[in-house]
């Protein structure tokens, strides 16, 4: 005796044991994603609204879909609706106080400064690095000083060019940042623009983080911060240690308040403070990707 596949019911669109399956694999396999047994009613509620989207009744259909070469844009909209793009200016403070404190002035003497935002979301995060290397290097200007800013939704990517927020997003900020570094959208009312200046410190660009890198840094910091709690324990290790060797010697490393780097990547980076690590000097056997 066969047993059907459990199907959840009073849904608008039947999604099997086998569609979660399905997706769960596709969702690792491209963007490396883990999807437990416990998202489904939540991955469900976010697809649907993709079905409705695209006129199709049936998730076996969508993953059909899916499969369609042409159909990379669906496939962004598949990672988009998976992960939660939350982010504000200057979250988790204490890793822009050790920036501010640490980082920048051991790099005083440096014509050249690389930071990589990985995982920018729409943009606050580089924004808020750009602002505080802004205000900690009055020379900022005439530096060689380069912000990469990446993300897999180029829809956020998009918004994070734009540089406009609220007024209450903006409000955020330190009083003497918001009058020194944003300005009133002349276009839209309620809205907030990051200054010129600010923008001209950063490269925007859509990048999935399992895919291969089209740089090879170094970078004196990098940010990746509630990324790799949608990873399995496998790939955020991969992911740990590519981003050691993308690290200069001394460079700085900062992770989500839920995530800790473990695995090979150890070897070469030591802990620095709160969800903060830091490469050790003269490095071997990390190799940059």
């Amino acid at each position: 005796m066969t047993t059907a596949p459990a199907v959840t019911t009073h849904q608008e669109f039947s999604f099997t044991d086998e569609d979660f399956r399905a997706l769960a694999q596709l969702a690792r396999a491209q963007f490396g994603l883990s999807l437990a047994e416990s998202k489904k009613p939540l991955v469900y509620s976010r697809l649907a609204r993709r079905l409705r989207a695209r006129n199709i009744c049936r998730f076996d259909d969508y993953m059909s879909l899916l499969d369609i070469p042409d159909e990379q844009d669906e496939r962004l909209q598949l990672i988009s609706a998976l992960t939660t793009n939350v982010t504000s200016f200057f979250r988790e403070k204490h890793h822009f106080q050790t920036l501010r404190e640490i980082v920048l002035p051991r790099l005083a003497s440096r014509r050249r400064l690389r930071i990589w935002s990985a995982g920018c979301s729409t943009g606050q995060e580089a924004y808020s690095i750009a602002m505080t290397l802004l205000e900690a290097l009055p020379d900022a200007g005439s530096r060689d000083i380069r912000i990469l800013a990446t993300d897999i939704d180029p829809a956020v990517v998009e918004r994070a060019k734009v540089g406009s927020y609220a007024v209450e997003d903006i409000e955020n900020l330190p009083a003497e940042m918001r009058r020194a570094w944003t300005r009133a959208s002349p276009e839209t009312a309620g809205k907030s623009e990051i200054a010129a200046e600010v923008k001209r410190m950063i490269s925007f660009g859509e990048l999935n983080l399992v895919d291969p890198w089209p740089f090879h840094g170094p970078f004196d910091a990098i940010f990746c911060r509630n990324v790799a709690i949608y990873f399995d324990q496998e790939t955020q290790q991969r992911l740990w240690q590519r981003f050691a060797g993308m690290l200069d010697d001394g460079g700085y490393l900062f992770i989500g308040h839920s995530e800790r780097v473990s695995g090979p990547a150890l070897q070469a980076l030591e802990t620095a403070g709160v969800t903060t690590y830091r490469k050790k000097q003269d490095t071997l056997g990390v190799t940059r990707t």
